[in-house]
């Protein structure tokens, strides 16, 4: 059986060093040395995924891989940053050498994907779960937040809704193939990098949607001190969403089914078409959704729970 150390070094210690991706010294130390670009803030988050509570404990080993790097990174999307580093404690129950090699290969291949390099992190025994924590950065003053939304602007989203439920609703009907986009939809999120960075200077506000459309608004507005006013007839849906859930069951996951991981963002209406132009150049789109409000509270939709590991009040 390999030990922790000869574990790291199989499957984990891959990623360059050198001054081009500012790594001083990666994994195989006590701690990373890092060097932040000139004229940059740093922009940290950490996302813990549990098996059977984040993703089915028997999903393919990449797809888990990459999900668990998918959805830290999204946090940097949102604050329109630029992905750096990451760190990762992985708990295990067992070392199973070929699950650990396919796990690996799924993270190593979005770390490459996005630019990020992997520089530390932990592995001890357990029940399964993966904690991220990523490290972006964005010129001083550029990140965007959840609070400075303004009545009046315009709320889009990038892409579209609700496939992310429908394909967790895919895998437990027995669905394996992640060709299905439906099911690709909630086990390879694709985090919106480029597209937080290219609303830098457009979008007021801005929150990724991982627990549904409606919390998340909920935490953007309650952020900014506004309300907002939804347009259901304009949220974009999943292709094949419909068919899968019924028109009903659609507008469920599109408001409140969570893990699509998109971004919500408010921005001015004179934002707008340049918005949506850069969105176009990355072959995404942007779609408004409604409006903020002076008036507090969401309007135009009937209120539904999304996700909250714990239920019954705000903490």
């Amino acid at each position: 059986m390999l030990s922790e150390f000869e574990l790291i070094a199989r499957h984990f210690a891959r990623s360059p060093w050198g001054e081009s991706h500012g790594v001083a010294l990666g994994v195989g130390d006590d701690c990373a040395l890092l060097t932040p670009r000139a004229g940059c803030q740093l922009v940290v988050s950490v996302d813990t995924s549990v098996a059977e509570v984040h993703f089915p404990a028997d999903a393919p080993p990449a797809a888990i891989g990459h999900r668990a790097l998918a959805v830290a990174l999204s946090d940097l999307a949102a604050m329109g940053a630029a992905p750096r580093w990451c760190l990762m404690a992985l708990t295990l129950p067992a070392v199973d050498d070929g699950w650990l090699g396919e796990f690996a290969s799924g993270f190593h291949a979005l770390c490459e994907q996005s630019g990020v390099a992997l520089v530390g992190g932990d592995v001890t025994r357990g029940q399964l779960a993966i904690s991220v924590t990523v490290h972006g950065e964005v010129p001083v003053g550029a990140a965007l937040t959840r609070h400075a939304a303004c009545p009046d602007e315009v709320l889009a989203v990038t892409g579209t809704l609700g496939g992310a439920c429908a394909g967790l609703k895919a895998w437990q009907a027995g669905e394996r193939d992640l060709a299905q986009p439906l099911l690709a939809s909630y086990l390879l999120p694709q985090p919106r990098l480029a597209a937080g960075q290219a609303l830098r200077g457009l979008a007021s506000a801005a929150i990724d949607l991982s627990d549904g459309l409606l919390p998340d608004l909920g935490h953007l507005c309650e952020a900014s001190g506004v309300g907002a006013d939804l347009d259901a007839a304009a949220l974009p849906l999943a292709d094949g969403l419909v068919a899968a859930l019924g028109e009903e069951g659609a507008r469920q996951a599109a408001l409140a089914g969570g893990d699509d991981y998109e971004l919500l963002v408010s921005l001015p209406s004179s934002a707008w078409d340049v918005a949506r132009t850069r969105l176009a150049a990355l072959g995404l789109t942007l779609t408004a959704v409604g409006s903020c409000s002076a008036t507090p509270g969401v309007r135009g939709v009937a209120a539904v729970d999304g996700w909250q590991h714990f239920p019954g009040g705000k903490p």
